[in-house]
């Protein structure tokens, strides 16, 4: 594609020679022929470095670029409406069951569903409108999907999960397992026990979730467990039994979440962040990567860090502490070296 005909395209403006474009790349990583882009005037050396053919700037950039510039209002935007003219087609699933899945006479499809190879769909489960459930997928008993959601291959569905309409489930996602739910103690004769509590709810997926590779979301121990609408999830997340995020979260990759823990609306968990169970986060709220959060979150501070979590205020003065000690030892140091220098000199 010519970069006139892309900027034309995309409501921008160009400058320079009218190159020919086949891809897009990172600025560090693009080649001649590719598109890169860049909003933040902080990269210019990256810009003024990079082998791209042509690159995405703000209307306002004062910086110049070593190839072709098309200016836009949004460089990001603008890069992710070109990046999907350069993709090859998605592929196209067409309605009908593959001769090999397993449908159990009782189940319900609507119009236009996809059912893929060696897929297993059990009694009573109802599939919507349109949904595409890909190769090796497991729905089990009583299971609802919505409308236009896409189940990727490998996915499990255990008894009774409900998936919203417009929801996007990644490779390997297993929804409804048991939760982590035991009893132990000792008998009157001294042995140990450890019995395991029934898990008898659901797990309960609400419109225009979009669940990432490997995650696995517990079901209840009764109940449900409740992830509400346009959460976004990423791949590596334990979610566990009782858990609700009210909905226009995210969760990042390798994060947990115990169980019975209250997720308010729009916030943000980061990587590897842990939230021990029974307790709050409200609404808003985002705990940064690695911090570990024992009690509730009640907002007074909208982003907390480190273990136990705490404010950037408090973490940044703990931080500093040592280096504050060390200098204040070097100082009494000194002191004494003067004073004994002073008495010395009596």
């Amino acid at each position: 594609m010519k970069a006139s005909e892309l900027a034309s395209v995309l409501g921008g403006s160009l400058e320079g020679e009218d190159v020919e474009l086949v891809a897009c790349g990172g600025l560090e990583e693009a080649r001649p022929g590719d598109l890169s882009f860049c909003k933040d005037p902080k990269h210019v050396r990256l810009v003024e470095s990079t082998k791209a053919s042509a690159v995405l700037l703000p209307r306002d950039w004062s910086h110049g670029a070593p190839c072709s510039i098309i200016r836009v209002d949004d460089p990001n935007h603008a890069c992710m409406a070109a990046a999907k003219m350069f993709a090859p087609p998605e592929p196209v699933r067409a309605p009908g069951v593959h001769p090999s899945a397993i449908v159990d006479p009782s189940a319900k499809l609507g119009e236009g569903v996809h059912v893929g190879p060696f897929t297993v769909i059990e009694k009573g489960a109802v599939i919507a409108d349109g949904a595409v459930i890909e190769a090796q997928v497991f729905i089990g008993e009583g299971c609802r999907v919505g409308r236009h959601t896409h189940i990727y291959p490998q996915v499990t569905l255990r008894e009774g999960t409900i998936v919203g309409a417009d929801c996007i489930i990644h490779c390997g996602v297993r929804l409804g397992g048991d939760g982590y739910g035991f009893n132990n103690g000792r008998r009157e004769d001294g042995s140990v026990f450890i019995e395991k509590i029934p898990q008898l709810g659901i797990v309960e997926i609400g419109d225009g979730v979009e669940i990432g590779s490997n995650t696995t979301v517990d079901r209840a121990r009764i109940g449900r467990t409740y992830i509400g609408p346009m959460t976004k999830i990423d791949s590596l997340v334990q979610i566990g039994h009782n858990v609700k995020v009210k909905g226009y979260s995210g969760l990042i990759a390798q994060s947990g979440i115990a169980g019975s823990t209250e997720i308010g609306y729009g916030c943000l968990i980061w990587a590897q962040a842990g939230i021990s169970g029974h307790i709050k986060i409200a609404d808003g709220v985002q705990v940064g990567p690695q911090a570990g959060v024992p009690q509730t979150l009640d907002g007074s501070v909208k982003y907390v860090i480190g273990a136990p979590a705490e404010s950037m205020k408090e973490f940044g003065a703990r931080m500093l502490l040592p280096k504050m000690v060390a200098k204040l030892k070097a100082e009494v140091k000194e002191l004494k070296a003067q004073m004994a220098a002073v008495e010395g000199a009596k």
